[in-house]
């Protein structure tokens, strides 16, 4: 550690821009992070808005009240799924029956670290965002930690259930990624925003038929963690905890402040954002998720059947921009969605045009409030036998083809590896800023 320091000293440049430094920034960053959090758990005044209503929820079932119509708290009826209620269960008993605020708020803490620590390492594997955007993404942002640990939040437990979820995707996991994915939308139902771009990947990995056991695998879940109180009211317990029609109101939104509130609460406005959101969908999976030369339905056969092989899943193709649908969001929490992303997104943004015209896509991505998994075309291919993650890691690493007369890269540094125009600032494939 000491060493690395002083080599990155050495090249305080380097250490700034080349991605190969990024884990040691980011132990630097959770160094850091400790000290930050401590100093915000001190010296500025806790926030009571919801965990006093979780305990008073978490209460009633420790009482034995399993008609999830009857566990409610000071804000309102609970409306979360059951994987919340076993959580904040723990918490509940772990902080004195949720009287030990100090307590609760240095266990959130160490849950913002071990939050910061995945993401870092999604980062780490993808070996192309330049480790001086992680400040602006941690220690820059008092939002975050207000979140954290002076709000209390839910939305920070299932986001970091979710991070380990993509961190077993990228370690070819996929059934205890399903699992842990599962997990995280028993915590909170907003996780379901990242459903269509997952069931594309398991269809591209596995066809059809492979695909149905890892979406088993997240319904018995919800079936075993909901089974308490689907046997006492069913019913009770699917319109609580799954309640897609909800409204929120006016006074929470953030995203939406500049409507007049009748529009805001408008069910036409409402309709108008889901339509959106399900367009944007269907037109990135026609035109940018799915790249092979076959019909999108091709994605329903068995990979070994396609005429064209699809191409290998990577880490740049996660693209989350987190957040809730429509209105729905509440003021503040929406940062803990998409603060891990903002960032580095704007950094790889920031360069010079994309060329081909693909600025568009960049823009596209940075306004859609979902998460989607968009497979590019790499040049590297695996074959039908590796994982396609443990390929492209395998290529990433390996260094990049250089001219053996000026010892200059002459191939894109990032994951796809394409031959890079005499002089240009742009990777032409995978439009990054090299």
């Amino acid at each position: 550690m000491a060493a690395g320091l002083r080599r990155a000293w050495r090249e305080r440049r380097a250490a700034l821009l080349e991605p190969s430094y990024t884990p040691l920034v980011a132990a630097c960053l959770c160094l850091a992070e400790g000290g930050v959090n401590l100093w915000v758990i001190r010296r500025v005044p806790y926030t009571e808005i919801d965990w006093k209503a979780y305990m008073q929820e978490v209460e009633g079932f420790a009482n034995g009240t399993l008609d999830y119509t009857q566990l409610k708290g000071d804000t309102g009826p609970l409306v979360y799924p059951a994987g919340f209620v076993y959580i904040f269960l723990g918490l509940y008993y772990a902080t004195g029956r949720g009287t030990n605020i100090r307590l609760a708020q240095y266990l959130f803490a160490g849950l913002y670290l071990l939050n910061l620590l995945l993401v870092f390492r999604i980062y780490c594997r993808t070996n192309k965002v330049p480790p001086y955007v992680f400040f602006f993404m941690c220690c820059a942002s008092y939002r975050i930690h207000s979140i954290f640990v002076l709000r209390l939040f839910n939305d920070p437990v299932a986001m970091a259930i979710l991070f380990l979820a993509i961190n077993l995707f990228l370690e070819d996991r996929w059934s205890w990624g399903c699992l842990l994915f599962s997990l995280a939308v028993s915590v909170k139902m907003n996780i379901l925003l990242f459903a269509p771009g997952l069931l594309f990947l398991l269809l591209q990995r596995f066809g059809l038929l492979g695909c149905i056991p890892k979406l088993c695998i997240c319904a018995l879940l919800q079936v075993i963690l909901g089974l308490p109180f689907l046997l006492v009211n069913p019913v009770g317990y699917l319109t609580r905890s799954f309640d897609l029609g909800r409204q929120f109101q006016f006074k929470w939104t953030v995203n939406w402040r500049f409507l007049p509130e009748e529009v805001f609460q408008n069910r036409a406005f409402h309709a108008t954002l889901l339509l959106a959101h399900l367009a944007g969908l269907g037109l990135f999976a026609l035109h940018r998720w799915h790249r092979s030369k076959e019909s999108i339905l091709a994605l329903l056969k068995d990979p070994a059947e396609r005429k064209h092989p699809s191409p290998p899943l990577t880490i740049n193709n996660i693209l989350w921009q987190g957040g809730q649908q429509g209105g729905g969001e509440k003021a503040g929490q929406g940062s803990s969605w998409d603060q891990h992303s903002q960032a580095p997104c704007s950094a790889t943004l920031s360069g010079p045009a994309c060329p081909g015209g693909k600025e568009s896509y960049c823009m596209a991505v940075s306004y859609l409030q979902h998460a989607v998994f968009v497979p590019l075309t790499p040049a590297h291919r695996s074959s039908s036998s590796s994982s396609p993650l443990t390929s492209w890691a395998s290529a990433a690493a390996a260094p990049c083809t250089t001219s053996s007369t000026s010892g200059i890269s002459t191939r894109c540094p990032t994951y796809c590896g394409a031959p890079l125009p005499p002089s240009s600032p742009t990777c032409p494939r995978c439009c990054c800023w090299v």
